[in-house]
C-alpha cells in the first residue's frame, strides 16, 4: 500500500497525519498510537457535558438517598444486601426467589439498547456508556492540568524536569482520586454508605471491601485513563454486532462525500465551482476521541459521538458554507441526495417495531407480576423417609416441612388448613396443643422465613396416593397463599 499525499501543514494537518499516514503501512501488531482530542464546542459537546453530569450525579449520589422502610430495616434507597438476600429499590423489595425480575430488567435493557441502535446507531457508546463517560471526564482533568491538545504532544515530547514531572503527577493524582471514589460509590450500592464510608477512612472495614475498592479503583484508572479508545475498539463486544442493528435508515455520523469531494485548501474570495465544501482542515480528527478520519465513512472504532459534527460546523461557519457537511444521516437519505430524489425518513419499520412490542411485554409482565405479588410465600416438604406412618387406630400420618416467609414488616398470624383429604386432622410439632384439628395457627417474625413440622392423619385412603392442597390464610390483606402436596397410603 502506497503512503497517501502529504497532509497540510499546521494543527489540523498534524491531525490528519499522525493517525491517518501513521496508519497507512502499519504491520499487524504494533504498539498504540495515542490519540490527543482537541477541545470542541457545539451542540452535540453540550449534550456530552450534560449527559456526564446525568450519569456521575446519578452514580455518585443515589446510594445517599434515604427510604424509610419501617423498624429494622434499611433506610437505603438502593442497596443491594448481600448478606440479607435482599434487593431494595425505593419501596419495591426483592428476594432471592424474585430474581426474574432483574433478568426482567436487563432484557428490558438489553432490547432498548437494540431498539435505540436501530434507528440511531452508537448513541449508547457515545454519550452514556459508563466508558466513555469517565473518560470524557478524566480528558477534561488531563486537559485542565497538561492544557489542549497542541500542548499536550509538546509536553509529552518534552524531555522529563521538574515541570513535566509536577503535571504529570498532579494528573495521574487525581486520576487517581477519581477512580478511587467510583470504586467506592460502587461498594455503596452493596453495603449502608454512610457506615461503609466511615469505616473504610477509619480502618474498620472488611477485607472484601478494600478488596473491592481496590480492584474497582484500578479498573477505572486503567480504563479511563490508560486504555480509553481501546476498550471501545478491542475490548468491548458491541461494535463487533451493532451493525446487525443497523439498516439503511438507521441515523449514523456520515460525512457527506457527495456534497465534500473533491476537498481540498479554499483561500478566502476563491471561488467553490468545481470542488466541495470540505476544506481538508483535519478538525474532525483532530477532535475525535478515537482518533479515526470520519471521511473514511463508517468505521468499527467511530462511537458516534458527534464531535465531528461540531468541529465541522464550526468551520463551514468560518468560511461561509452551510453547516451539515458531516451529519447524523442515513445512507438512504444520503443515496436519494445524489440521485435528486425526494425522501421521507420511515420511522415504523419492522425491526424496531419488533422491538419495541418485546418491550412491552416484558414490561407489562413485570409489572403485572409486581403488582399480583403477596406478602406471604408457602412452601411445602413432604418427608420421603419414611413415607407414611400407620398409626395405633389404623389411621395414615404423612410428615411435612412447612416453610412461611412473610415479606411484612409486622407479625403475622396464619391459619393453615388441607384441602382434598377427607377426615385430615393437622399436628403442628412443639406447639403448645398436640390435639389434631382439620385448621392450626401459625406465626411467622416479620420479614423473615417461619419452618413448621406439620404431621397430617386421615383414615387410610381408597388410593396409593392423594393430592392434596395446602392452605394459609390470614387477616391482613395479602397474607394468603397455597401450595400443592401429596398424601401418601399403604398400597392396596
Amino acid at each position: 500500500m502506497t503512503r497517501p499525499a502529504p497532509m497540510p501543514s499546521g494543527e489540523a494537518g498534524d491531525a490528519v497525519r499522525s493517525v491517518r499516514d501513521q496508519r497507512a503501512e502499519l504491520p499487524l501488531y504494533v504498539n498504540r498510537i495515542k490519540v490527543y482530542p482537541r477541545k470542541v464546542a457545539g451542540a452535540f459537546r453540550r449534550i456530552k457535558w450534560i449527559v456526564l453530569a446525568l450519569c456521575l450525579g446519578l452514580y455518585y449520589v443515589v446510594p445517599w438517598l434515604r427510604w424509610d422502610r419501617g423498624p429494622g430495616a434499611p433506610d437505603q434507597a438502593v442497596l443491594l444486601d448481600l448478606p440479607g438476600r435482599r434487593g431494595y429499590f425505593l419501596w419495591i423489595e426483592i428476594w432471592p426467589q424474585e430474581v426474574y425480575f432483574i433478568t426482567g430488567l436487563l432484557i428490558l435493557g438489553a432490547i432498548g439498547l437494540f431498539f435505540v441502535t436501530a434507528y440511531f446507531g452508537r448513541l449508547w457508546c457515545g454519550y452514556a456508556c459508563p466508558q466513555t463517560v469517565w473518560t470524557d471526564l478524566f480528558m477534561l482533568v488531563e486537559r485542565w492540568i497538561e492544557g489542549d491538545r497542541n500542548a499536550r504532544i509538546k509536553l509529552d515530547k518534552a524531555p522529563w524536569g521538574l515541570a513535566k514531572a509536577a503535571r504529570k503527577v498532579a494528573k495521574h493524582a487525581a486520576w487517581v482520586v477519581i477512580a478511587a471514589a467510583t470504586g467506592g460509590a460502587w461498594v455503596f450500592y452493596f453495603a449502608d454508605a454512610p457506615t461503609t464510608l466511615v469505616e473504610i477512612f477509619s480502618g474498620s472495614a472488611s477485607v472484601a471491601i478494600y478488596v473491592f475498592v481496590g480492584m474497582f479503583t484500578a479498573a477505572t484508572y486503567t480504563f479511563a485513563g490508560w486504555a480509553r479508545e481501546q476498550v471501545c475498539t478491542y475490548m468491548c463486544p458491541w461494535p463487533r454486532f451493532q451493525a446487525a442493528m443497523f439498516d439503511e435508515h438507521s441515523f449514523i455520523v456520515s460525512y457527506r462525500r457527495w456534497r465534500g469531494e473533491p476537498r481540498g485548501k479554499h483561500k478566502a474570495g476563491s471561488s467553490w465551482d468545481g470542488r466541495g465544501d470540505c476544506v481538508d482542515c483535519g478538525g474532525c480528527v483532530a477532535v475525535c476521541p478515537t482518533g479515526i478520519d470520519i471521511r473514511d465513512g463508517q468505521q468499527l472504532e467511530c462511537i458516534g459521538c458527534g464531535l465531528c459534527i461540531d468541529a465541522c460546523d464550526e468551520v463551514m461557519d468560518k468560511v461561509g458554507r452551510q453547516r451539515g457537511l458531516i451529519a447524523f444521516d442515513t445512507l438512504a437519505a444520503q443515496q436519494a441526495a445524489i440521485s435528486g430524489q425526494p425522501y421521507r425518513h420511515p420511522w415504523i419499520r419492522p425491526r424496531p417495531m419488533i422491538y419495541l412490542a418485546i418491550m412491552v411485554v416484558v414490561a407489562a409482565v413485570m409489572v403485572t407480576a409486581l403488582a399480583l405479588r403477596g406478602d406471604t410465600e408457602l412452601h411445602v416438604l413432604r418427608d420421603r423417609a419414611p413415607l407414611f406412618v400407620t398409626l395405633s387406630d389404623g389411621s395414615i400420618r404423612n410428615g411435612y416441612t412447612i416453610k412461611i416467609l412473610n415479606k411484612a414488616r409486622a407479625d403475622r398470624d396464619y391459619t393453615l388448613t388441607v384441602d382434598g383429604l377427607a377426615g385430615a386432622a393437622l399436628t403442628v410439632v412443639g406447639a403448645a396443643t398436640h390435639a389434631p384439628a382439620a385448621r392450626v395457627s401459625l406465626v411467622a417474625r416479620p420479614d423473615s422465613v417461619a419452618t413448621y413440622r406439620v404431621y397430617v392423619a386421615a383414615p387410610k385412603a381408597a388410593q396409593d396416593s392423594v393430592a392434596i392442597t395446602f392452605r394459609l390464610s390470614g387477616a391482613a390483606r395479602g397474607a394468603a397463599a397455597s401450595q400443592a402436596s401429596s398424601f401418601v397410603s399403604p398400597k392396596r
